[in-house]
């Protein structure tokens, strides 16, 4: 049996949080008459944010600016491929942008302008991340990446305690990694650990589309600019790595502020794989909101700030987090359960260079659990 197919959770005493915050939320669509997907104003977001990272591009080629307007252009399309992958591609893969199945699958498909794969993506994320938050060696987000620690259960080196300062260069690199080898890397992972329970020919063609996708990412934006449209190969490679690092730092930022900071807990399965926790309560501990009053911000990275709200309900569209906040954050007053939020980005950034100090400094994890 796997390490995921054993643990579970299992609280001593059931608790009617959830229950109760799942009608209320009914509720509330019920008497406002809204679609729990997206609307109008998500619409609109998606065709700026797929516009923000084409456009660009398609300047490059045709007017090849100077190297300095270049650069800006590459950069402008790595915010906008984040703000893709926070906004749209997320969503659409949590089958929360539509009712559709089939425009949440081709939406889904956004995570291909990253040069990722989807298939992977969902195994780590919708299955191992939503599931075991914060579960050392079980979610994918904060695993043992040798450089970097973001559980206060793995085994540090002395090199760790700098790890506050030289991490956000490593999450420079994410997006970069993901295209090159993270994709190859998981796939063989996730079958060898059975979180993959594909068939073997479904696996083969999952692999022969992986080859053929980073091929055609590597064609569009090497080959084509450099031998179709004269466009020097340092030059595009400089852009392309600019892209790439704005895109991972963004990302992995913001994944980390809502789960890698202080006052989240970090639980470990007892002898007979059982976490002694409600599942919702458990996403409580373990997760935190940000920013909630910065409406640009939660735009822009699509309502990632509301993670307590998109852990709870993740097949809901974030443009509706910011008015069931309320209604979470009531709920768990009643239940007497703590609603975790940093009030500022800034407040959030600083409690995760906390807790990767923290981290990295073995006699400061011990009461960690």
């Amino acid at each position: 049996m796997r390490p995921h197919e054993r643990i579970k959770f299992a609280a001593l005493d059931k608790s009617l949080f959830f229950p109760t915050l799942k009608k209320r939320v009914d509720q509330y669509f019920i008497e406002n008459k809204k679609s729990r997907f997206a609307n109008k104003t998500m619409v609109f977001k998606t065709i700026i944010l797929i516009s923000a990272y084409i456009l660009p591009f398609v300047v490059m080629l045709v007017f090849t600016p100077p190297l300095w307007i270049s650069l800006f252009l590459w950069l402008v399309m790595g915010f906008a491929v984040a703000g893709i992958g926070m906004s749209v591609m997320h969503d659409a893969n949590h089958g929360a942008f539509s009712s559709n199945a089939t425009v949440n699958k081709w939406l889904g498909y956004t995570i291909n302008l990253a040069g990722a794969g989807v298939a992977n993506w969902k195994l780590q994320h919708n299955i191992l991340h939503h599931t075991y938050t914060n579960i050392a060696r079980m979610d994918e987000d904060i695993k043992d990446r040798g450089v970097i620690k973001l559980s206060p259960h793995e085994h540090v080196h002395r090199f760790h305690k700098f790890k506050w300062f030289y991490a956000f260069f490593f999450y420079g690199i994410l997006t970069l990694y993901w295209v090159v080898l993270k994709d190859f890397i998981q796939y063989h992972h996730f079958i060898k650990s059975g979180v993959n329970r594909q068939s073997g020919k479904e696996n083969q063609e999952m692999l022969t589309g992986l080859v053929i996708l980073k091929l055609l990412y590597f064609v569009v934006l090497f080959a084509v600019p450099v031998f179709a449209f004269q466009i020097p190969f340092l030059e595009i490679l400089g852009g392309f790595l600019l892209m790439h690092f704005a895109a991972g730092v963004v990302l992995t930022v913001i994944f980390q502020l809502a789960h890698s900071v202080e006052g989240t807990s970090y639980p470990l399965p007892n002898q007979q794989g059982v976490v002694e926790k409600d599942w919702a309560i458990h996403q409580l501990e373990t997760t935190v909101n940000f920013s909630p009053g910065n409406k640009w911000l939660g735009w822009y990275i699509g309502g990632l700030n509301f993670q307590i709200e998109h852990h709870l309900f993740p097949k809901i569209c974030h443009v509706h987090y910011p008015k069931l906040a309320p209604l979470v954050r009531q709920t768990a007053k009643e239940f007497g359960l703590d609603y975790l939020e940093n009030k500022s980005f800034l407040i959030a950034l600083k409690s995760h260079i906390t807790s990767l100090k923290r981290f990295g400094a073995p006699h400061l994890n011990e009461a960690i659990g």
